[in-house]
């Protein structure tokens, strides 16, 4: 079975049990917590997928992060995973959960890249156009910096982009050019 439908699956189970007992806005806080905490140390996502680490050194390792940040509910599926040796698809999981999580309240995440960091008011007017061509839930604008692009920006919304950067431009011009079409082609 794949990591994405194995993460989707464990996901699924914690949305439910979390709807079921009236926790979801406090475990959908706790696996925001979690994936921050995957994102940001390197060394906790290798404890997690470490083969050389005993189960019982890894739960204790991770109440010892989680414990006061986390509920109880999110705590037993953290042990169920170690439980099950799923530990190092957490990562995964969470991004499973906050996808299902966005789904089932109607949230469309909007996910703008730019070449510079972009202005708190030019925010507000792409948040504004993208919650207009969504009457039915809200918006969340999401926004990355990567100079590769150059210039321009790249826009991700429900499973569209459109791609208006430089380095797009530029790709373009050089694919135009590898076909030289002056030339006639020698056989």
């Amino acid at each position: 079975m794949s990591s994405t439908r194995l993460a989707h699956r464990y996901a699924k189970s914690l949305i439910d049990i979390s709807v079921e007992t009236n926790q979801l806005e406090v475990v959908y806080q706790d696996v925001k917590y979690l994936q921050a905490v995957c994102k940001a140390s390197p060394e906790f996502r290798n404890l997690l997928s470490s083969p050389i680490i005993k189960a019982d050194k890894k739960e204790a390792i991770i109440n010892a992060v989680t414990q006061a940040n986390v509920c109880e509910l999110t705590t037993k599926f953290t042990k169920l995973l170690l439980t099950k040796g799923r530990e190092k698809d957490l990562q995964e999981i969470t991004v499973s959960f906050l996808s299902l999580y966005n789904e089932l309240k109607g949230i469309h995440t909007v996910t703008l890249t730019t070449a510079i960091e972009i202005s708190e008011e030019l925010k507000q007017s792409i948040q504004a156009k993208a919650s207009a061509a969504t009457p039915n839930g809200s918006v969340e604008l999401v926004t990355k910096v990567d100079s590769n692009i150059i210039g321009g920006f790249v826009l991700e919304f429900d499973n569209k982009l459109v791609d208006s950067s430089i380095l797009r431009d530029l790709n373009d011009v050089k694919k135009q050019f590898s076909k030289n079409y002056y030339v006639p082609t020698l056989k």
